[in-house]
């Protein structure tokens, strides 16, 4: 079951990016934000206390912890929902996200000590390629500044959280750790609507509670628990290198559920794509 949950991850990683333009539609995204992790942290505070999992935390954990969660929960994700809120198209924001294994490849050298070889160095090439071709030949839209700038904001905090909790890989039940990093995510979405958002609003319609449903039991409970586990199973690198499959996945739900147009292009970049991923992390660590 665990070499099959990198795929699992994928696909609902990738579902993510489909459902936050509804949501976005019907909410300003960090009263979104804050919602969902209102939910996510009460979850896993039921869940851990139901598995007599210990709550209350010692200092040296809590801190990271918190910190872990501000910085995938708040700037990550509050950047993709900001740029997709203000017009970046949703495949452009997850392209630039997806330049993350690079970054954590170029960092774990020097931050964790991991031997970073060739065979993953092409992988990654390869697969940035395969992203580029899915997504770039669909750029042709004006894109906001500030939107491209939130995007790459995302992108420094999901690869400095990556390589932070690799780094500190405490041995505290996933169930607790989650609640503390979305307490983390909770409390940053909830500074940024007291100082910044004049007008927060939620608009309850049946859309928005089916997407934000799913991204939360999917997404937050699913998919993040997933990549918490495997960040902490294997190296920093080998883990993020699955994110190059992120694109041409979201553009291929994209095509399926929203009747997006998949070219041969799309289809030749996912393949190039795959054969990245499968380079990249086909070694053991």
């Amino acid at each position: 079951m665990i070499k099959f949950l990198p795929l699992i991850f994928i696909l609902l990683w990738s579902s993510a990016f489909i459902t936050t333009k509804p949501i976005v539609d019907y909410s300003d995204p960090f009263s979104a934000l804050s919602f969902r992790f209102l939910i996510v942290t009460f979850g896993f505070f039921l869940f851990s206390f139901y598995k007599k999992h210990k709550i209350l935390l010692k200092k040296k954990y809590f801190i990271p912890s918190l910190a872990t969660g501000v910085l995938f929960h708040g700037f990550y994700l509050g950047g993709v929902f900001y740029s997709i809120s203000i017009g970046l198209p949703t495949g452009i924001a997850a392209l630039i996200v997806t330049l993350q294994p690079i970054l954590t490849n170029a960092l774990a050298g020097p931050v964790l000590n991991e031997k970073i070889t060739w065979k993953k160095w092409l992988g990654v090439f390869l697969g940035f390629i395969g992203a580029s071709l899915v997504i770039g030949f669909d750029i042709g839209k004006t894109l906001p500044t500030a939107g491209v700038v939130a995007a790459f904001i995302s992108l420094i905090s999901v690869t400095s959280a990556t390589l932070w909790q690799k780094k500190i890989s405490n041995n505290l039940p996933l169930s607790t750790s989650n609640m503390y990093q979305a307490i983390g995510g909770l409390l940053f979405h909830l500074v940024i609507i007291i100082f910044f958002i004049q007008k927060p609003f939620i608009d309850f319609s049946t859309t928005f509670i089916i997407a934000i449903s799913h991204q939360i039991l999917l997404v937050s409970f699913g998919a993040f628990t997933i990549l918490m586990f495997l960040i902490k199973k294997n190296s920093a690198s080998k883990t993020v290198s699955v994110f190059f499959l992120i694109p041409p996945t979201s553009a291929i739900m994209a095509w399926i559920f929203l009747g997006e147009n998949l070219n041969t292009i799309d289809i030749f970049g996912f393949t190039v794509a795959t054969l990245g991923v499968f380079i990249a992390t086909r070694e053991k660590d």
